[in-house]
C-alpha cells in the first residue's frame, strides 16, 4: 500500500514563521522608507547642481545677464507664496525656461538654446505650511556681481545634519539644516519667521 507524502500542518507553520522573521529582518535592515528618502535627496542634490551650472553658464555666455531681483526684495521658489527675505513672495511656479518660470532666467535666449529642458522641482514637494517644508528656493545675492544661491531641504538621515553623507553642514552656506549651493553662500535665509522652511531639517 502506497502512502502519500506531504507536509504536516506543524511543518508549514514553522516555515511560515521563519519566512515572517526573515522578511521582518530584511525590512528593518534595508528600511525602504529611508531608501526612498535617500533617492529623493540624491535627486535634490543633482537638481540644484544642474541649476547652478546652467545659471553660471548663462551668466558667462550672456552679455547683460538678468538673473532676478535681490533676495531682500524677492524670493523665488517652485512653491507659491514662499518668503525667505524681507519682501516679495514667490509667485511663478512654472517650470518653463524662458524667464517666466520659477527661476527668472531666460535660458531660451542663450546662443544654442537652453542647457536644460525645464526647471526641476522638489521630488517630494510640499505646501509652505508643511513642517518640515520641502521645496526649492532661488535667492539672488547681487544683480551687479551676478551672485545667487539655491536651497533645498534634505529628508533622509543619510544626507541630513550628522548623517553619514551629511551635505548640509559642510556646504559653506549660512544654514546648517539646509542644503545650499551657488556663488553667494553668505546670502542669508530668513527661516522660521516667515514662510521659508518654517521647520528646517527632517
Amino acid at each position: 500500500m502506497k502512502t502519500k507524502k506531504g507536509f504536516t500542518l506543524l511543518e508549514l507553520l514553522i516555515v511560515i514563521g521563519i519566512l515572517a522573521i526573515l522578511s521582518t529582518t530584511v525590512v528593518l535592515v534595508i528600511n525602504p522608507a529611508q531608501l526612498l528618502k535617500k533617492a529623493r535627496d540624491s535627486q535634490r542634490i543633482s537638481d540644484l547642481n544642474t541649476l547652478k551650472t546652467a545659471i553660471a553658464y548663462y551668466i558667462t555666455e550672456t552679455g547683460s545677464p538678468a538673473i532676478g531681483t535681490v533676495y531682500t526684495a524677492k524670493t523665488y521658489s517652485d512653491v507659491d507664496a514662499v518668503l525667505c527675505g524681507d519682501a516679495g513672495v514667490a509667485t511663478s511656479t512654472t517650470t518653463v525656461v524662458d524667464g517666466t518660470g520659477w527661476i527668472p532666467v531666460d535660458f531660451d535666449g542663450m546662443t544654442g538654446g537652453s542647457p536644460i529642458g525645464s526647471l526641476p522641482t522638489d521630488p517630494n514637494k510640499t505646501v509652505i505650511a508643511a513642517s518640515p517644508g520641502r521645496y526649492y528656493v532661488y535667492l539672488v545675492g547681487s544683480t551687479t556681481n551676478y551672485t545667487f544661491k539655491l536651497v533645498a531641504n534634505m529628508e533622509s538621515t543619510y544626507y541630513t545634519t550628522s548623517g553619514d553623507g551629511d551635505v548640509e553642514t559642510g556646504d559653506g552656506g549660512t544654514e546648517t539644516t539646509l542644503y545650499e549651493v551657488g556663488t553667494d553662500m553668505d546670502t542669508a535665509i530668513a527661516t522660521g519667521t516667515d514662510t521659508c522652511y518654517k521647520t528646517a531639517g527632517v
